[in-house]
């Protein structure tokens, strides 16, 4: 049996034998869900909104505490509100002037983290009120005094317990509506010395409870008080009278003052739904069946063909051949990923035989180069040690030390030994040179080395100090008018060796600084075996040679500004040493 036939097979075993299980099983049991399902929705439906009126309760609770207990640096309520205990006199216009202020700061930041209150007011024993109605001018009418309302009899009486209103339109506030109220007797906490009564004024949604309610056509939600008034119902939602058969009652009190919350649930509709749905498994049962058989096909089809075109291509193996089908390359899934990483295999492996071939290439160069550099050498040592020798006795000095640095450049240039040296060999190879340049151009430039003597026993790539220090010499200061300066420095830090040349001539421009920084971003490349070139001896050939044995990240960086000098950095890391 093939790969496509076995996927056929497992689809259709996963897909119509649960389908008839589930479905047997869904309908033997289907009466009973339905009347847990019921139960569930009326628990869930009066949860919510029992967790919703507490919710709102407990931030009414929150907010009358708030009074008592709020204070600032400068402020508190209850200091505030003790000067008001008695009308005798004491406090002034401008203290119930600065007291309604704060009032109105701490009112306002309640009033707009809740929208269903409409105002905040705190009646003292004094006759004063202080506090703040939110929009439409809403404020306690002048000269109102509450003492002998019922409402502010019935919140003393509580003692500290808050008192709700009926739906009802206060009389005592101007531009009122309809509104809730919740008041509550405030007293110092030490002294329990009673200072007022806050009544916090609300509109009836402050009991809505329309958010939660899934079923409005099913469910009935009410917040009675025990003597029967109703301060929340949603009964304008139902569209259809309910019986009271099949009709779910559920009440539970809410913990403060006489409110309780009343739930009828009509579940007769909802059975009416459930019915249809009897006929509707089965119906559906069989589709599914139907249309799985149609899916498995077409699925199966689907997944096994390209793994059986990639199956086939790579089983070919003796033509590494890219898969150029975008049908497949362009998706998204482990498909698409399978066909691209085939390729990205055969192009890394073709990349990595390519770049063995050409390192070997690049480094065969640079033994043919070395190998050039060698002819004849030894015969050139020997006639600068003629040179000298007769310049010591005719007592010409300037030829005298050209020609000993000279040789000693031949000399160290030759050995071939190892291509590491020390980095004190490679300075002094540059003293050499610096030596008969100096006599060249007759002192017109100064050279200073800022080199520690602890790193100088530390070793480096050979010959890739002078060709930079050269660079700096005919190209930054040979066309400067004045004498200039070349600063060579070496330092170690973090694990790695910076070198860096330095000089104060004409510099580069933005073209020229980005042509060179170009030039060495370039991969190392030859163009013809044992090909030379000007870039031969530069800084690209001494990049090349740093990236080629000591790896990615290190090598030569350029920095330089017009008339301003340039400097050329180069970093390596420390080598450790063998035995």
């Amino acid at each position: 049996m093939n790969l496509n036939k076995k996927f056929l097979l497992i689809f259709l075993l996963l897909s119509i034998i649960p389908i008839i299980i589930i479905t047997t099983f869904t309908y033997d049991r289907y009466t009973n869900l339905v009347n847990k399902q019921m139960n569930e929705v009326a628990s869930n439906i009066f949860e919510s909104a029992l967790r919703e009126s507490v919710d709102t309760i407990n931030e009414i609770n929150r907010i009358s505490e708030i009074f008592q207990f709020y204070s600032e640096t400068t402020y508190s309520i209850v200091d505030d509100l003790k000067k008001y205990k008695v009308n005798d006199g004491s406090y002034t216009t401008y203290d119930l002037y600065k007291s309604r202020n704060n009032m109105m700061f701490v009112a306002k930041n309640l009033i707009y983290s809740n929208d269903y209150i409409n105002g905040l007011f705190i009646f003292t024993p004094s006759g004063e009120n202080i506090g703040y109605g939110y929009g439409n001018g809403i404020d306690i009418k002048l000269g109102y005094k509450p003492f002998e309302d019922d409402w502010y009899q019935s919140t003393l009486s509580l003692e500290g317990k808050i008192h709700i209103s009926d739906i009802t339109k206060k009389d005592f506030i101007i531009n009122s509506k309809p509104s809730i109220s919740f008041s509550r007797a405030i007293y110092d906490v030490y002294s329990k010395e009673f200072l007022g009564v806050l009544l916090i004024d609300c509109s009836p949604n402050v009991f809505n409870l329309s958010s939660i309610n899934t079923l409005p056509d099913s469910a009935l939600l009410s917040i009675q008080k025990n003597s029967g008034s109703v301060l929340y119902s949603n009964i304008n939602d139902i569209k259809a009278p309910f019986t009271q058969k099949n009709t779910q009652i559920l009440k539970h009190p809410l913990g403060i003052g006489e409110l309780v919350l009343v739930a009828a649930i009509n579940h007769e509709k909802l059975y009416h739904e459930f019915d249809i749905t009897k006929i509707l498994i089965i119906v559906i049962a069989a589709l599914c069946c139907l249309l799985f058989i149609v899916i498995s096909i077409i699925l199966s089809h689907y997944l096994i063909k390209p793994i059986t075109k990639l199956s086939k291509t790579m089983a070919g193996h003796h033509e590494y051949r890219l898969i150029c089908d975008p049908k497949y390359l362009s998706r998204n899934d482990e498909i698409g990923i399978l066909y691209n990483e085939y390729n990205n295999m055969l192009e890394e492996i073709n990349r990595h035989v390519k770049e063995q071939y050409q390192n070997k290439l690049i480094t065969l160069d640079s033994q043919m180069k070395s190998l050039e550099a060698q002819i004849n050498s030894h015969f050139l040592y020997n006639t600068l040690e003629s040179i000298n020798s007769i310049a010591e006795i005719e007592e010409v000095e300037s030829i005298s030390i050209m020609s000993l640095a000279l040789g000693n450049m031949f000399r160290y240039s030759i050995k071939t030994q190892s291509e590491l040296v020390t980095i004190r060999d490679e300075i002094s190879h540059v003293n050499d040179y610096m030596s008969i340049q100096k006599i060249r151009f007759e002192d017109r430039f100064n050279v200073i080395f800022d080199t520690p003597e602890h790193i100088g026993s530390l070793q480096v790539l050979k010959l890739i100090l002078q060709p930079i220090v050269e660079n700096a010499l005919y190209h930054g200061l040979e066309r400067c008018q004045t004498s200039g300066t070349i600063v060579v420095r070496a330092y170690t830090l973090d694990e790695h060796i910076y070198f860096e040349v330095a000089d104060d001539g004409v510099g580069m421009d933005e073209a020229q600084l980005k042509a060179i920084r170009a030039k060495l971003a370039e991969p190392a490349h030859f163009t013809e075996l044992g090909h030379r070139n000007k870039q031969s001896i530069g800084l690209k050939n001494i990049h090349s040679r740093i990236a080629l044995y000591y790896g990615k990240g290190y090598g030569l960086s350029v920095h330089s500004e017009e008339n301003k000098g340039a400097k050329i950095s180069i970093k390596l890391p420390i080598l450790k040493r063998e035995g």
